[in-house]
Formats: structure tokens, sequence, C-alpha cells
């Protein structure tokens, strides 16, 4: 690990973060979410926040480097009736702070799951990536992510 990631920590988000976490998605160009780091918006990101607190299924997680959030990502498992109830984990929202891109944060928060998934016995790992994020696609491409399914999407207004 790089002498500068040696205090990077991977935990649970708290409702601290969330101002962090708005910031971190308001900067993202490519996401086209909508997202703002405008107070006005953070009754949306508190409501979803809590949502997600309350579900076993879904974690939200930061990535803390002496003390600042500097990346983020979301995690939801899901068990299924095809493959005999097999259970795969869904991974959402990875943002790594435009300043930290480059360091090796992303690698350390995706390799968090890989693990986390492993000790779950999960049998299955998905994410899907905006179809305009090249850098993306070839940072999970590095990773051993194989690229096998087309997804669809909806926006519901």
């Amino acid at each position: 690990m790089s002498p500068t990631l040696e205090n990077l920590v991977i935990r649970s988000a708290r409702e601290t973060d969330l101002p962090a976490l708005a910031a971190i998605f308001a900067a993202d160009d490519l996401g086209g979410h909508g997202d703002s780091a405008d107070v006005s918006a953070q009754p949306d990101y508190l409501a979803a926040f809590r949502a997600i607190e309350q579900s076993s299924n879904e974690t939200l997680y930061v990535a803390e480097l002496d003390g600042e959030v500097v990346g983020t990502f979301q995690t939801v498992i899901l068990t299924k009736l095809v493959g005999r109830g097999a259970t795969s984990m869904k991974i959402e929202a990875v943002q790594t702070r435009d300043d930290m891109r480059g360091r090796g944060i992303g690698a350390i928060m995706i390799r968090y799951c890989i693990e986390d998934a492993k000790k779950r016995g999960v049998k299955n790992i998905q994410l899907i990536s905006n179809m305009t994020r090249v850098d993306a696609h070839r940072f999970y491409d590095r990773l051993g992510f194989e690229r096998r399914h087309l997804g669809f999407s909806m926006s519901l207004k």
C-alpha cells in the first residue's frame, strides 16, 4: 500500500458524512444524477441515508484518510431464486474525491467489497457503470471484472 494511504480506513458511513458525500457526488460531471452540495438538498440525502441504514441488505461506506472522506461506495446483498438461492453483491456509487483520484483509493474500496463478499459466502459480485465512464471501465477490467451483461435503465420522473 502506498505510504500516503497507510491511514486509509474503510468504514460504514455516518450521518455526519453526508455533506462530504453530497460534495463528491455533485462534483461528478458524468453521473447526471442531479446531485448537489447545496444545503437545501440535505433532507433528500438524509432520508436516503436513513433508509439505507435501516436495511439489513444495504451498506453505505466511506473511505476516510486522515479524518477526511475521500471516497464512497454502497453495497447491496441480493438473494436470488435463480442459481438455487445464490447470493450476489451489487456495488453501487463508487466515487473517489476528484483531488484524490489516481492514488489507489478506488482499488482499495473494490478489494474491500471483494473480501467482504467472500466472507459472506457471496457467489457473484456485480456492478454497473455509466457507459460514458470509459476510464472506470478500464479500472474495473484491471481489477478482474468481466463485461458479461448488457444493462438497461429507465428514468421514472
